[in-house]
Order: C-alpha cells, then structure tokens, then sequence
C-alpha cells in the first residue's frame, strides 16, 4: 500500500524474443502494471482512453515507451457529441508476465 492508503498493483515482467529473454525482468508498480496488464490481454484489438475513461493513458504509454516497450498508436475518429480523434495503443514487445500482486490493505 503506499502512502494515501491505496492499493497499488505490482508487475514483475521479462522481455522475450522468440521465448528468449531480452535484458533483466523489470518490476511496474501502480498505473504502469495496470496499463500493461491492459495492453498484454487486449491484444491485436490495443487499448483505448475511450475504453478507460480517466487515467492518463498516454502518460502511462509514454512511461512504458521510456522503459524500452515498442507500443503502437493509432489515431482513429470517432463520431457523437464529441467528434474528434483518439489514440489506441498496442503492444508489440513480446512480454511475459512473471509475477502479479494487487497489493491490497
């Protein structure tokens, strides 16, 4: 738990190539563990901001992108009240999940 007395989800992932590991596991704490647990089960389909209204995709993305992650975007248009263009994101580094904890009080 940190210090507001939230839970905090915990990550532990490994980059592969071909089953093989690339580099040392790294460990992703909080909205990154989320928002590459996200990215992991979506697949082919990405994540959208739509989908998940709130959080700062984009900042978590961008994190994810610093740490080594090839993620994809994708502008797309959308239609209704609010006409515009939003983002989804995939995944193309291939990521094995090595250990998940949602730390909890």
């Amino acid at each position: 738990m940190n210090s507001s007395g939230r839970a905090r989800t915990r990550l532990r992932v490994q980059k592969v190539d071909s089953g093989q590991p690339l580099g040392e596991p790294q460990n992703l704490i909080g909205r990154l563990a989320w928002t590459m647990h996200l990215l992991i089960k979506a697949g082919e389909k990405g994540v959208s901001s739509l989908d998940h209204v709130g959080p700062r995709l984009s900042d978590y993305v961008f994190k994810l992108r610093r740490r080594g992650y090839a993620i994809e975007t994708i502008e797309t248009k959308h239609g209704g009240d609010f006409p515009g263009i939003h983002a989804i994101y995939r995944l193309h580094t291939e990521v094995l999940i090595l250990e998940a904890e949602k730390v909890a009080a």
